[in-house]
């Protein structure tokens, strides 16, 4: 065989080696996108629309007061016995036994000292005893006017006390004055506070959340809208698990969900988590979160 046409020969079966590596690559590339091409419906949290508890509130502090308290003052040296204090009595039990007289508790509560120094009083031989009522506490909170339209007697309130940090006080609203004050421009209102326990000491600085406007309607999680300028929006899901963005309207907000006004109904399913993988008319593939 001549030279040349071996080195024809082999220039042939170059080229039709490089074709057949590139339409294998390409076959390849296509059995690879059509497999991998359709990517499965992406996850995402669901929640269907009930009616929730909504409610706003105002918060203000206020000193601990006792529901009752009496005091007596007394000359040491007429006592007969040590008093024993801080200790709870019932109602008729002696709490001071003198010379001249005997003390009984007018009602049940717990036997105290004013920190008072003897001096004041003109003599060191004088003390003060108290007798305090506390499972019930009171407080005098000063509103601000404009909630004149909402404070009431018989709101609920939570109060907290700095020593128990963790824990909630339930109360109410027990009178409202009838009056604003021209000077601090706030309403006085009064707030009995349960504190069976005795763990609320008279005096004591609380923090109170006034509870008003409570109602139940439609509500979503925070996290389910999607704000656009002046606008709300929310995906809701259809039939075939596909989304559609639709226009909402909301009211107040609570306890990181969403009053509804106008745009949903009762029973509709909504995405609740997730919202970065959606786009409207996008099939999605639904995770109920439980209520």
């Amino acid at each position: 065989m001549k030279r040349s046409k071996k080195i024809t020969i082999a220039i042939i079966i170059f080229f039709l080696v490089i074709a057949l590596v590139i339409i294998g690559r390409y076959a390849v590339g296509l059995y690879f996108k059509k497999k991998f091409s359709k990517r499965p419906p992406p996850g995402v949290v669901v929640e269907v629309v009930v009616n929730k508890k909504f409610n706003q509130s105002l918060e203000s502090y206020c000193t601990s007061l006792s529901s009752r308290t009496s005091s007596y003052k007394i000359k040491k040296n007429e006592l007969l016995e040590p008093i024993n204090f801080n200790n709870k009595v019932n109602k008729g039990d002696v709490i001071a036994k003198l010379t001249t007289k005997t003390i009984t508790a007018p009602f049940s509560g717990v036997i105290g000292k004013r920190g008072i120094s003897g001096s004041s009083l003109g003599s060191e031989n004088t003390i003060i005893l108290t007798l305090d009522d506390s499972r019930k506490v009171l407080c005098d909170l000063k509103i601000p006017e404009v909630y004149a339209a909402v404070l009431k007697k018989g709101l609920k309130l939570n109060a907290k006390f700095s020593a128990y940090k963790d824990k909630i006080y339930k109360g109410e609203i027990e009178s409202v004055a009838s009056r604003v004050d021209a000077q601090t421009r706030s309403i006085l209102a009064r707030a009995k506070i349960n504190n069976e326990n005795t763990e609320i000491i008279p005096g004591s600085l609380l923090e109170i959340e006034i509870i008003y406007n409570e109602k139940d309607a439609l509500g979503v999680p925070d996290t389910s809208v999607m704000y656009e300028g002046s606008k709300k929006f929310i995906y809701k899901i259809i039939e075939n698990n596909m989304t559609k963005k639709t226009e909402i309207e909301t009211g107040i907000r609570s306890k990181g969900n969403l009053e509804i006004l106008k745009g949903l109904n009762q029973g509709d399913k909504i995405i609740a988590e997730g919202l970065t993988k959606v786009r409207p008319d996008m099939k999605v593939k639904p995770i109920i979160k439980s209520q």
